[in-house]
């Protein structure tokens, strides 16, 4: 691969990017998207929107997915920091129930692609961040869903050092286990 690195992280189509930075002493350039590198390295989906955030040091956003109109996700971030997870929610799958976490930030620029088929969510760990994804499906209202942050039976081991509270949306507050 040219320009990206990808790499497996144990969990079936669950990926992380790495792009290849060329900088000097004016600052950097990279390529963020590429159809055909990402195609070889095992990503070949169509992406048809894109949505950025910014969110204040302790926000958790998640765990969110769709129900019928599932997304994939190409998630970077572009200021500050995050630690961002994926849940595998496949039922039948190999990993069914195991969650990947993994730093994004504006200065390790990696980024992750998640599969439809899982939950995703992130939590800021910097002052503020700029988070950024390519979508597979659109957003559709009806079918979005999500998962308790906190299920003990996922168990998810949240840096919750690194804040000194965690900030939910009322959404994100009601959301049940994965069993429920």
């Amino acid at each position: 691969m040219g320009n990206f690195s990808f790499i497996q992280t144990g969990i079936d189509g669950l990926i992380v990017v790495e792009p290849k930075i060329y900088g000097d002493h004016r600052g950097y350039f990279m390529e963020t998207y590429h159809h055909e590198e990402y195609r070889k390295g095992g990503i070949s989906v169509n992406f048809v929107q894109d949505n950025q955030s910014l969110s204040k040091k302790g926000v958790l956003r998640g765990l969110h997915f769709q129900t019928l109109r599932p997304q994939g996700k190409l998630v970077r971030v572009l200021e500050g920091e995050v630690f961002d997870v994926a849940v595998d929610i496949r039922q039948g799958s190999a990993t069914y129930k195991q969650w990947y976490g993994i730093k994004l930030s504006g200065e390790n620029r990696k980024q992750l692609y998640i599969p439809e088929g899982f939950a995703h969510g992130f939590l800021v760990l910097s002052e503020q961040a700029v988070f950024s994804y390519k979508c597979t499906d659109f957003y559709d209202p009806a079918n979005e869903s999500g998962l308790l942050w906190n299920d003990p039976e996922i168990g998810i081991e949240w840096p919750l050092n690194e804040v000194d509270n965690v900030l939910l949306s009322p959404k994100d507050e009601k959301w049940k286990g994965i069993t429920e």
